[in-house]
């Protein structure tokens, strides 16, 4: 029986060993090639370089939109890097906004390397660079995240109450979705990132817009509700259709129309 726990244990240590190392690669995807530019799309934009109070040099674009009152910083996914966000830049800019949407560390321009410590820090540099260069005003700025740039939103407006936070296809917790992902072996695991949307969001007071597909093959529904059932008033949940990643798409014009009318809400303060 001894022998049976110890090599239990070692396994058990073996495997949390491992999985300390792997949890980044399983966490983040960046890419570094930029394949396509706003102007690609249409649109007229700054390349924005910009440091981190760590000393990271990021990278992003920030795309006009004339006499915009408001401004949306978009945090986007864990894949990719913000050269595969066209279609949305497309749309928030049709809906009259100015966006800033820069790359975490490590992803396509951005030095350094991801984290959870990391993004956090980006987002403030984010947040710093529209307060100082672009000169906005807190209540005139919206935050946006999908999927990881949810966690990542969420904790900025947590700590810097914008005029308004829009989370899309979020998760309640790393913990969380290792249950979904793993639900045996979670058990077994230490985790190094917490990325606890629950927590953060009970220290949001702005208006929230939470928007989620009951159809998402990554993020279950019901996460998205927990976030949203532990969210301070005001807040509203649109639901989405279709898949994780082409979910906003697939609920067109629904989608948008709902995005206005939130904008609007908050424009015509």
């Amino acid at each position: 029986m001894l022998n049976l726990l110890t090599s239990i244990l070692g396994f058990v240590v073996l495997l949390n060993l491992a999985m300390f190392f792997f949890q980044p690669g399983m966490i983040f995807f960046p890419y570094r090639s930029i394949n396509e530019t706003p102007q690609d799309w249409g649109l007229e934009y700054e390349d924005v370089f910009f440091h981190t109070s760590d000393n990271i040099k990021l990278h992003g674009w920030y795309i006009p939109h004339q006499n915009a009152k408001l401004t949306l910083l978009f945090f986007h996914g864990n894949a990719g890097n913000i050269s595969h966000r066209g279609e949305s830049i497309k749309i928030f800019h049709r809906l009259g906004l100015n966006v800033f949407i820069p790359d975490y560390r490590g992803y396509g321009k951005s030095a350094g390397k991801a984290s959870e410590t990391g993004l956090y820090e980006d987002a403030h540099s984010a947040w710093n660079y529209l307060l100082s260069k672009q000169s906005l005003q807190r209540e005139n700025i919206i935050l946006f995240g999908r999927s990881l740039g949810g966690a990542v939103a969420t904790r900025l407006a947590a700590d810097v109450q914008p005029g308004a936070l829009i989370l899309e296809s979020v998760f309640s917790s790393a913990n969380d979705m290792a249950k979904s992902i793993l639900p045996g072996l979670s058990r077994l695991l230490v985790l190094r990132f917490n990325f606890d949307n629950t927590a953060m969001i009970k220290q949001v007071h702005c208006p929230v817009l939470f928007m989620h597909s009951p159809d998402d093959e990554i993020i279950p529904l019901a996460q998205g509700k927990k976030v949203f059932l532990a969210a301070n008033k005001p807040k509203q949940m649109f639901q989405l259709r279709g898949n994780h990643n082409n979910g906003f798409l697939q609920s067109q014009p629904d989608y948008e129309q709902h995005l206005k009318k939130f904008i609007l809400m908050l424009d015509s303060r």
